[in-house]
């Protein structure tokens, strides 16, 4: 299932499943579903040398890559690594009452809300002492994405992609298209390709989520890192008119997208970039693995979302990163926290990047020698960021962006017209759905 393109960077589609989504678990956080041995831990870890890891990386290139580091980390520390892995939707679906129960020592997990979320219900231990010793490795930014509400340390990062805008550079060449920084240029841009015959921006929705990646773009840029964290945390309006600003924007370039994205997948959208219809398409750099020939890929070039308030500039990138916890009680703490220690360090990456090159590593100090031109230029952008987000389905509730958000926008797409009662709509939601545990 997890098939890779033959060279480059290759993101695959089960990639933006396991990476990003795991929106089958939109009963995550209020789950209540029993404990189901399929989702226990392994319980093996009282011996103070092996250490227990529940895992959702149950496609196999992660799982093979994964299975490496470990074996490089028994062979350093002694310490065995006992995998409990799961398919990655089942253990999304039950993380809440496999925490609640007798989890794993450390366990994989995202970082921003979804980690704190679990921080803040006592459902894992914090790692300040092993970021003492890992804390070098890590840009600020994702120091910050790796921090709980109360400003411990609960994560440790390994390896990260970013969202950006998608383009090919002989289609900029041929029409003399230069790469917009500023929402004015970024509007006519869309209105200059129309006029020449193209799709200005590529998109297709009928999953659902790719909508989110829109919003979270044109809200930062609106309104900044700290409203937007804000939002999809339950704590602002829907109904503010910041939000609103959000859609009139995002109404403005709505004609310059592909018709009848609702019914299209992103694959679909992502082969009329291939094919030259069309002329950008915003999404993440998985969107290679649609670019199976290798004239194309290599033609395959990004550029940050367009600034629409200065003061906010391009500062917030989208870089959904995936990497470790550790449960609230562990077995083994000590051995928990060596392996760690051992999964922050650049050897981990690199042992990790060399079996999936389908990613960037979190470190700053990872040796980026073997990426190609794309990695590097998606490594340069997210060490660079003031700020990290995490994609709406990762920065919020998985209850609350999957039966509100996915159809509500999906509606606005359809129906922009609708903007302000969809918002009422949206919010009536919000707050029932917060209010709950």
């Amino acid at each position: 299932m997890h098939d890779l393109a033959p060279s480059g960077l290759s993101f695959s589609a089960p990639s933006r499943r396991t990476l990003l989504r795991g929106i089958g678990g939109a009963t995550l956080l209020g789950a209540g579903i029993p404990l189901l041995s399929a989702c226990g831990g392994s319980g093996t870890a009282a011996d103070p040398k092996t250490v227990s890891l529940g895992s959702n990386s149950s496609d196999a290139v992660p799982k093979k890559a994964f299975a490496e580091i470990y074996a490089a980390f028994t062979k350093k520390s002694g310490v065995k690594v006992d995998v409990n892995t799961k398919d990655h939707n089942t253990f999304q679906e039950q993380i809440n009452s496999y925490l609640q129960g007798t989890p794993d020592d450390v366990f994989t997990w995202f970082a921003g809300y979804r980690m704190q979320f679990f921080a803040s219900k006592k459902l894992a231990t914090p790692i300040d002492d092993v970021w003492q010793k890992i804390g070098g490795n890590f840009p600020e930014a994702m120091k910050k994405l790796s921090k709980g509400e109360d400003g411990k340390y609960y994560f440790v990062p390994l390896y990260t992609y970013p969202w950006a805008v998608f383009y090919r550079k002989s289609v900029f060449a041929q029409h003399g298209y230069e790469v917009p920084t500023t929402w004015d240029a970024f509007v006519a841009l869309c209105k200059r390709m129309q006029k020449d015959g193209l799709v200005p921006i590529a998109f297709g929705d009928k999953d659902a989520w790719p909508a989110m990646g829109t919003f979270d773009q044109i809200n930062f840029r609106t309104n900044g890192y700290d409203f937007h964290v804000e939002l999809m945390a339950g704590k602002a309006s829907w109904t503010d008119a910041k939000v609103r600003k959000v859609f009139d924007h995002w109404t403005e370039i709505l004609p310059y997208h592909q018709e009848g994205a609702v019914g299209r997948t992103w694959q679909d959208a992502a082969q009329t970039l291939v094919a030259k219809k069309a002329g950008m398409y915003l999404l993440g750099t998985f969107v290679g693995q649609q670019f199976t020939n290798k004239a194309d890929l290599d033609d395959l070039d990004f550029f940050a979302f367009p600034e629409i308030d200065p003061q906010f500039g391009q500062d917030t990138v989208e870089a959904p990163t995936d990497g470790f916890m550790l449960s609230k009680a562990p077995k083994n703490k000590a051995g928990a926290a060596q392996l760690l220690e051992y999964l922050g360090t650049p050897e981990a990456e690199q042992i990790y990047l060399k079996s999936d090159p389908n990613v960037v590593a979190a470190s700053t100090k990872a040796d980026t020698s073997s990426y190609t031109p794309l990695q590097k230029k998606a490594y340069e952008m997210i060490s660079g960021a003031k700020s990290l987000t995490q994609f709406m389905d990762r920065d919020s509730r998985p209850d609350f962006t999957s039966t509100v958000m996915q159809p509500a926008l999906q509606n606005f797409v359809r129906n922009p017209k609708n903007v302000d009662s969809i918002l009422s709509s949206i919010e009536r939601q919000k707050k029932t759905i917060f209010a709950s545990s």
